[in-house]
């Protein structure tokens, strides 16, 4: 009777969660809008303060919410980033005890399809951001964090370029852990340039609107990261990632 007890509740918030979040599709509210004050979600939604504080902290920790303090406060209507389903995917695979490699192959699989599709969307904005992207590697490429994070700005504009949100967060979420350099892959010098090298590559073909040769770079691309971890860091890409290391800020 006390596990009933105690997932009961847990089970209400959830529902009065997701009525909220549906209540703010329908009224249009916008990031930084400020939701209902609590007396009027209590009469709204005809629950308890305790259900109803368990169904705001619910939303807040998937990033829909924050809970502003003091006078005139209360919930703020976020637009969540894609940590929050990179947390919970890289969780899921250390419990399913999921290696490294589990992420380069989705990356393998998912690169050279919103390359494509980027490719065909050619918004001028998207390539004017991925031309900054090359520029600052080139930049950065003395800098190993200066450039692995304008790489990892590269493949994002990429991914949201293709015009899918979906494939958008996804990828996104897992970018943060696709250098690796939180399980030991290191990037000298001659890697940095090679892969400076590849981004100029894909971004011709796309600038062209070659879509086949995007498609194609972007795929040898992957497969040249592979073949660089396995040779010099052979036991990184069967390592199980851990939750609480794998995502780099």
């Amino acid at each position: 009777m006390a596990v009933g007890a105690n997932q009961r509740p847990r089970k209400v918030a959830m529902l009065v969660a997701q009525r909220i979040m549906r209540d703010v599709a329908r009224s249009n509210a916008k990031p930084g809008d400020l939701l209902p004050p609590e007396r009027v979600m209590l009469e709204q939604y005809e629950i308890g303060r305790g259900t109803l504080r368990e169904a705001l902290r619910l939303l807040e920790f998937q990033g829909a919410i924050a809970l502003k303090p003091g006078p005139g406060g209360g919930p703020v209507l976020l637009s969540p980033d894609a940590s929050h389903l990179a947390s919970s995917l890289l969780l899921f695979m250390q419990l399913h005890g999921a290696p490294y490699r589990t992420v380069v192959e989705v990356r393998h699989a998912l690169e050279p399809i919103t390359a494509r599709m980027a490719t065909e969307r050619n918004d001028p904005e998207t390539m004017d951001r991925l031309e900054l992207s090359i520029k600052q590697m080139r930049e950065g490429l003395d800098d190993q964090n200066l450039f692995l994070e304008a790489n990892k700005d590269f493949h994002d504009i990429i991914a949201w370029g293709s015009g899918n949100a979906m494939l958008g967060f996804f990828n996104e979420s897992i970018l943060g852990i696709m250098d690796g350099t939180a399980i030991g892959i290191d990037y000298p010098t001659p890697r940095r340039k090679a892969i400076l090298d590849a981004h100029v590559g894909i971004f011709d073909a796309m600038r062209s609107k070659d879509v086949d040769q995007a498609e194609i770079l972007s795929r040898q691309h992957i497969d040249a990261y592979v073949t660089y971890a396995e040779k010099k860091f052979p036991d990184v890409l069967d390592r199980l990632i851990l939750w609480d290391q794998a995502i780099q800020g």
